[in-house]
């Protein structure tokens, strides 16, 4: 199964540009809404430097010593970073989702702005439409609350950096069609990544996992057991993690892990109570890789 010839994605975030980035290598045209048309431009540019990174590490790939990677092909499908270009709009009206087979909320793990923007997306588009929430730790049935037709409602949880990821997890809400989770499965499947199918549940699978880890990690760091660096390559080197937990998380960013600790703690309890030092980094605004600091300095990287 390919994937749907038009797709809309909410939000042009970092999240958002790399959902984007997938469906266009894969032969989609993809809409793009952002909150105004200053945001619209720069989640445009975003979109567009995915390709070109794409395009370029494929020449590279082929041809290592090409200087031109223009019309170098970025897929096994053929789709190069013009064409895959050609296929994006990004803009602020909403109403250019309405003719979409698929549309992936996309904005910051938050419960009212979730939910508002998948009120805005059911309002629109066509009632035939499957409509995804990209949400890594929010109930699929609080959020579905927004869906006048709930059957055609479930998560899509893609992991950051999208591109490198190969992991989405679909999230099977308490309504969610039989129909539309396979639907769901095969396009994945055909954005060349591998899903797991887990039940509505606080956290899903990979975040109550990643996140348990993650401020574990945090709270050695604060009781001085090792470094950071040495926390990480603790999992890294005797654990085979590809990159360690504190390292993971200034990538994801701190504010998001923050976000999906205190939905978890809300669940389950002090187990998942977010440690000092992350409330403290998040206050002072350093939250990781995109701002320059959170446990790691990223400024030279």
């Amino acid at each position: 199964m390919t994937t749907p010839t038009r797709v809309g994605v909410i939000g042009g975030g970092r999240m958002g540009a790399g959902i984007a980035h997938a469906f266009l290598l894969a032969g989609s045209h993809v809409t793009v809404i952002e909150q105004n048309e200053a945001a619209a431009t720069v989640a445009h540019e975003r979109v567009e430097s995915l390709l070109a990174r794409s395009s370029q590490r494929a020449a590279h790939a082929s041809h290592p010593t090409h200087e031109s990677a223009a019309h170098v092909p970025v897929d096994g499908s053929g789709t190069t970073t013009a064409v895959a270009t050609g296929g994006l709009v990004v803009g602020a009206d909403i109403h250019a989702l309405r003719d979409v087979q698929l549309v992936i909320e996309a904005v910051p793990e938050s419960r009212a702005l979730k939910a508002v923007a998948l009120a805005r997306v059911n309002d629109v588009v066509d009632r035939a439409a499957v409509i995804a929430t990209n949400t890594s730790s929010i109930s699929i049935d609080d959020l579905a609350a927004a869906i006048d037709n709930p059957h055609r409602f479930l998560g899509l949880h893609f992991f950051n950096p999208v591109p490198s990821s190969a992991l989405v997890e679909v999230v099977r809400g308490a309504h969610t069609a039989p129909e539309v989770l396979e639907r769901a499965q095969a396009w994945v499947e055909a954005l060349g990544k591998t899903s797991i199918t887990v039940s509505n549940a606080p956290g899903f699978a990979s975040s109550r996992l990643g996140v348990a880890l993650a401020l574990e990690a945090m709270r050695m760091l604060e009781e001085g057991v090792a470094t950071a660096a040495d926390i990480d390559t603790a999992m890294e080197r005797g654990y085979r993690h590809p990159v360690g937990p504190l390292r993971t998380t200034d990538i994801v960013g701190l504010d998001v892990r923050l976000d999906i600790a205190v939905e978890l703690q809300r669940a389950f309890g002090d187990r998942f109570a977010p440690p000092e030092i992350l409330r403290r980094l998040v206050a002072e605004g350093n939250l990781g890789r995109k701002t320059g600091r959170g446990f790691y300095e990223w400024s030279t990287e």
